[in-house]
């Protein structure tokens, strides 16, 4: 599975990178994905998504 940022949505507040650093970053005020969701970091990717303020992740 991979996580996707909705840009669009994203108001770059810096939660999911913080909840969940090994599969999101921050690029120029908005939140990226930088690795797939792997069996280790899956719960951490779920907290984010339900996190999000804005709702602007997902996952494929």
């Amino acid at each position: 599975m991979r996580a996707k940022v909705h840009l669009e949505l994203c108001i770059g507040c810096g939660l999911c990178a913080s909840i969940c650093p090994q599969v999101f970053s921050m690029d120029d005020e908005k939140a990226i994905v930088i690795a797939n969701t792997t069996v280790d970091t899956y719960d951490e990717v779920q907290e984010a998504i339900v996190s999000c303020p804005v709702a602007a992740i997902s996952e494929e």
